[in-house]
């Protein structure tokens, strides 16, 4: 279950290494304004799929029958939405002022949605304490992936967004298959 819990914050968080690299890198970000990055990032990332679970768990009873479809469907759909945007020709987003408190909430919003669409499959196919371990380690992990792009920033190191989004695409398409699977041999 750990590996699991791994895989998925990394995949979730993937797009917050790219994100705070690139702000860092634009705009000269201070080490305080770094610091605030990644816990503005980790309430997002931790808190969105926290408010997700809470809403699959209030409908579970309801859906129960097919609790392990949904989840798998809304892994695939952020996987590969994570992919499918990895590829498109849309130029990329450029604001001038990253370091402002509003624009890091914007950002860390921004790189959480996707954690709350997963955060529904959480509720729909996890037990409570299954759920807090993902959270937890969902966190854990976008405190220091965030840090470590705003140490590349610092370092002037571009990260390819293509390719991060694309990794933790396929990350959660497989995780998606996994439940699946695990359900329908359970049964």
């Amino acid at each position: 279950m750990w590996a699991k819990a791994l895989l998925t914050a990394l995949a979730l968080c993937a797009d917050s290494l790219a994100v705070s690299a690139a702000a860092t890198l634009q705009s000269r970000m201070s080490w305080s304004r770094g610091l605030l990055m990644a816990l503005v990032f980790t309430l997002c990332q931790g808190g969105l799929p926290l408010a997700g679970a809470l809403l699959g768990a209030a409908f579970e009873g309801f859906v129960a029958a097919i609790d392990h479809w949904i989840a798998f469907s809304l892994l695939a759909f952020v996987g590969g939405r994570m992919i499918f945007e990895a590829f498109s020709n849309r130029p990329p987003d450029r604001r001038t002022d990253f370091s402002s408190i509003r624009m890091l909430f914007v950002m860390g919003l921004a790189t959480s949605i996707d954690a709350f669409v997963v955060g529904v499959g959480f509720g729909l196919s996890m037990s409570r304490k299954e759920i807090v371990m993902m959270i937890v380690t969902i966190g854990i992990a976008t405190f220091f992936v965030t840090m470590a792009g705003f140490l590349l920033g610092r370092l002037r190191v571009a990260i390819k967004e293509r390719w991060a989004s694309t990794i933790a695409g396929v990350v959660l398409i497989l995780l998606g298959v996994q439940t699946l699977i695990e359900h329908l041999i359970s049964e």
